[in-house]
């Protein structure tokens, strides 16, 4: 009983020090805060986005490339290329990143977000809805 309970013990202190060494390897790397607007639910060439992923990723596009920026969007150092917006949609349509509330919010109305932006993934909340 003893040696299954040092086990356990070296077992659980294991777990927490893998857990921290994953925590410190996906650092953050800051935040910014958007509108999605109207702007921000379609293509660059008209049609209808469909994905809360897709119109946070042409909201980047808006404000990088296309310079239509909305009276809230704030800029990033991460998704100034075509390359790092695609990076940016993978990781949003990852489990976790968003919400499924936040997805909603986001397809459905206008919200101003934040997007806090780590080394391996992005997370997305809702400010003002």
């Amino acid at each position: 009983m003893r040696l299954s309970k040092t086990i356990t013990v070296a077992g659980l202190l294991l777990a927490s020090l893998l857990g921290a060494s994953a925590a410190q390897a996906d650092d953050m790397l800051g935040s910014y805060v958007a509108r999605i607007s109207d702007r921000d639910h379609q293509a660059s060439d008209g049609y209808a986005l469909d994905s809360a992923a897709q119109m946070v990723r042409q909201d980047r596009a808006n404000w990088h490339k296309f310079h239509r920026r909305d009276r809230d969007d704030q800029g990033d150092e991460w998704f100034t290329t075509n390359d790092a917006r695609a990076d940016l949609q993978r990781m949003l349509e990852r489990p976790g990143a968003m919400s499924s509330s936040t997805k909603r919010a986001i397809v459905n109305g206008e919200p101003l977000i934040q997007v806090d932006v780590y080394e391996n993934s992005v997370r997305v909340s809702i400010l003002e809805d």
